[in-house]
Order: structure tokens, then C-alpha cells, then sequence
């Protein structure tokens, strides 16, 4: 057993037989841990050698051997538009999700605006959405002219609370879209219930969810759409780069018109040459792009794997810290993916030591972490919207009045899950059993050490 594993075990034998391994106290004493306390040794913020010297897997990952052949084939063509391999990669995305149809776009926010246009969203609807998310899934409903109705989210599994979506459908509610967020499925099989019960369209936005699965089955492919984000920081990074996932041809084929400026394409036919059918834009994906993707997703089950392998490991070492309360899944969720690793930190469990101090200690004992999101259902873009031009001609007085809308939207869980959310990379799940344990011991070390910080 290595000394760190034996470390963490007197820890937490210690944390059990005071009966702290799952609560929360404020009186825990300098001399508790006393055992673990003297391996832990003085925190790194307080000047003492931090847990941790060496990094952290570089993000994004290139192998000039096996990826750059496709890349400069492409590049001396002087193809460099939507081509072939753009189709290829459409295919072979639509076949790893387990979907028919597949649509690549310029990004993930363009993809989930033109599947929000084919859905027929627009002025005066209102769609369901959960505020603990990027800002990318709000201003797609925006710039489509619709408006967002926030619904609470479930600190447990950070996710949309499903239970919490019927209350606010109304007369004027055209679609939900729920949000795989940090990479953990949403409670899909619940919400396509509401869903189907309501009449309502339902567009998942899996931007940070490739290959999670609720009941084995991949999400994007329960609703009539699904959107994933290729951006730099994700899973298949790309650098920019989305795409729109369907098993409905007619509206993959207005996706199609749409995003090529509303030229024909399928059943969405013209009558003359170079016509334009429906009102298009252009947010087309390059080859150059689509190669990068190719190369990307020969290794994205295998770097999947390795990610929920972590996860699991580094969950099970911090799960009885006092104050530490990491990530539930969504029932019946058999893969969660983890763009991110998240877990809720109760200062109460710390000595009161605030989150920010908390991840401040953290990053000192080598550790890299944020705080995350912070509610969207309040901030000043959406005020911004509200004064538009399009916005005071479509909606009532009453539905801009901002402070009004801020009482209907407020999503009080969410706002204290923002307060409380510690997460850590997706490239650091990429790492050794040895490097979870690092960061499972510097998060004791800080709880060690909480006094004295504070």
C-alpha cells in the first residue's frame, strides 16, 4: 500500500468512528485527525509543500504520427469548404451516437439556433430551460426570438429538475430543452413523459455530453433533436465545431437548406436552378475541420473510459469527507461522461472556510478547480433582449418587465448550488490512479488545515 492510500485510510477510519464520514459539523477540533493531520503536514497556501508539483495532461491531444495525414491531404486539395469529409465525418457522428442523420455546423451554439429554427421556435413561445448552464443554450433561445422560462435545477445531480418542469408549462411553451450538463445525463425518460403528455417539442442540448447514455441509450437521440458542441475544450475538440443529430429526414433536411443559405436540399426542393427556398444562414463546417474531428474520435470511447474509470475512484476517495458532497446521477443514467467532475462543498464542514478560500488552498496544493457557473436567470443579457426592438413589438409589457421576470424565474436551488459547486477539468480525469489520490489528499490536507486558513 502506497503512503498515500495509507494516509487516506486513517483518515477516514478516524472520519467514521467519530461519526463524520457522512455529515457535516461545525466542531470538528484541530486534533481529530490528529493521526492523518500529521501526515498531511501544514497546508501549501499557509507555506507549507504543496500536495502536488507536476501538471496535469495536456488538452487538446495531437499525434503528429496518426492524425496529421488526413489534415494535409485536405489542406493541399484546396478543398477546404463542406466537401466529403465533412460527410464523413457527419456519418460516422451519426452512427456513434446512434443516430440516422447528422448535420455538422460552425459551432455548438449554431447548431442548437438552427435546430431551434426547424423546430419551428420562435416570437412569442416559450421555451423550458435549466439555468445551470453554459450561456451559449440561453442566447440560442434569444436570438430565435423565443423565451427562456427558467426551471430549478436538482443540486444532487446538477441537472434540470424534472419534477419541477409541469409547473411552468403554460398556453405559450413550445419545447424543452434540457441540458446534459457537465457531461451527466439529464432524466430524460421523465422528461419526454412530460413531454409527450404536453404536446411539447423536446431538443437536448448535449453540448457537453458525448456518448452519455441514459438506459444504455445515447443522449441527443431521445428527443426530436440533439446538439453537441466540438469547441476546444471539449471531448472531441475541434477547435470550433458543432453538430445536430436527428432520425426525422424532413427536418435534418431544413437543418441541411438552412445552414447553406436555404439552397434545396432533400425534401426541400426549389423549381429553378441556384433558387433559395427557406430563410438560410451560413454556418457551414469546413473539411479541415471535419479531419481534425476524424482524428479526434478514434480515441474518444478509449479516453471515455478512462474518465468514468477516474471519476468513480476519485468519488469514491472524497465521498466521506465532512463537507464534500460530490455528484449524483440522474435515475436510470448508465454513463455519465464527465466534461467536468463536479461536487458541492459545505463550508460548514471546513470550519466555515468559504469556497473561494477553499479552491484558493486547493489550487495552492497543485490542484487546478473553479467554482463554476453562476445563475443565468438574472443577469443584464437578458434585460439587454428585452428592450430589442423584436422583443417590445412581440411581447407584452408585462412579460419585459424585468424584475417581474426575475421573480417568476427564480430558481432558488440553483442559486445555492452556484455558492457551493467545486469542479475539476476533464483532462485531469485523463490521469493515474496516483494523481486521484493526490487530489482526494490535498482536499484533506485543506480540511486539515481549515482553521488555521481561515
Amino acid at each position: 500500500m502506497s503512503e498515500k492510500e495509507y494516509s487516506r485510510r486513517k483518515f477516514l477510519k478516524n472520519s467514521t468512528l467519530t461519526g463524520l464520514g457522512v455529515g457535516l459539523t461545525t466542531a470538528v477540533t484541530p486534533n481529530l485527525f490528529a493521526g492523518y493531520a500529521k501526515d498531511a503536514g501544514t497546508a501549501a497556501i499557509l507555506g507549507g509543500q504543496p500536495v502536488r508539483t507536476k501538471g496535469w495532461p495536456d488538452w487538446p491531444m495531437w499525434d503528429p504520427e496518426t492524425d496529421e495525414k488526413r489534415v494535409i491531404e485536405v489542406l493541399r486539395s484546396g478543398i477546404w469548404s463542406r466537401g466529403k469529409v465533412v460527410t464523413e465525418f457527419e456519418e460516422k457522428w451519426a452512427e456513434t451516437i446512434g443516430s440516422k442523420r447528422c448535420l455538422a455546423t460552425t459551432n455548438g451554439t449554431y447548431a442548437l439556433i438552427t435546430a431551434l429554427r426547424q423546430l419551428n421556435v420562435g416570437a412569442g413561445d416559450e421555451v423550458i430551460v435549466p439555468p445551470y448552464t453554459f450561456i451559449a443554450t440561453i442566447d440560442a433561445i434569444l436570438m430565435v426570438g423565443a423565451m427562456p422560462v427558467f426551471v430549478d435545477t436538482n443540486p444532487a445531480t446538477f441537472q434540470i429538475d424534472a419534477d419541477k418542469i409541469e409547473e411552468k408549462i403554460t398556453s405559450l411553451t413550445s419545447t424543452i430543452l434540457p441540458v446534459h450538463i457537465l457531461g451527466l445525463p439529464a432524466d430524460m425518460e421523465k422528461i419526454m413523459t412530460i413531454a409527450r403528455n404536453n404536446n411539447l417539442a423536446v431538443l437536448e442540448d448535449a453540448c457537453q455530453a458525448w456518448l452519455a447514455e441514459i438506459n444504455n441509450k445515447k443522449v441527443g437521440t431521445f428527443g426530436d433533436a440533439g446538439c453537441f458542441s466540438f469547441q476546444n475544450s471539449k471531448h472531441l475538440p475541434i477547435g470550433e465545431g458543432g453538430a445536430i443529430v436527428s432520425d426525422n429526414d424532413e427536418f435534418m433536411d431544413r437543418c441541411f437548406s438552412f445552414h447553406n443559405f436555404g439552397r434545396p436540399h432533400g425534401k426541400v426542393v426549389g423549381t429553378v436552378s441556384g433558387e433559395y427556398v427557406i430563410l438560410g444562414s451560413k454556418c457551414r463546417s469546413t473539411e479541415y475541420q471535419a479531419a481534425i474531428g476524424l482524428a479526434q474520435l478514434k480515441r474518444l470511447e478509449e479516453q471515455t473510459k478512462q474518465r468514468e474509470k477516474n471519476a468513480e475512484y476519485l468519488r469514491a476517495q472524497i465521498k466521506d469527507i465532512p463537507g464534500i458532497l460530490p455528484y449524483e446521477l440522474s435515475e436510470n443514467a448508465t454513463r455519465a461522461v464527465f466534461h467536468l467532475f463536479p461536487f458541492r462543498y459545505k463550508k460548514e464542514g471546513f470550519h466555515d472556510l468559504s469556497r473561494s478560500k477553499f479552491i484558493k488552498a486547493l489550487r495552492a496544493e497543485g490542484i487546478p478547480c473553479s467554482g463554476g457557473y453562476s445563475p443565468l436567470n438574472n443577469m443584464p443579457y437578458l434585460k439587454d433582449a428585452f428592450q430589442s426592438k423584436n422583443f417590445q413589438k412581440v411581447y407584452p409589457k408585462k412579460m419585459l418587465d424585468f424584475d417581474g421576470y426575475v421573480e417568476r424565474n427564480e430558481c432558488p436551488q440553483n442559486d445555492q448550488l452556484c455558492k457551493e459547486a467545486v469542479w475539476f477539468g476533464q483532462n485531469m480525469l485523463l490521469g493515474s490512479k496516483s494523481d486521484m489520490n493526490d487530489i482526494a489528499m490535498a482536499i484533506e490536507k485543506v480540511f486539515n488545515n481549515a482553521d488555521k486558513i481561515n
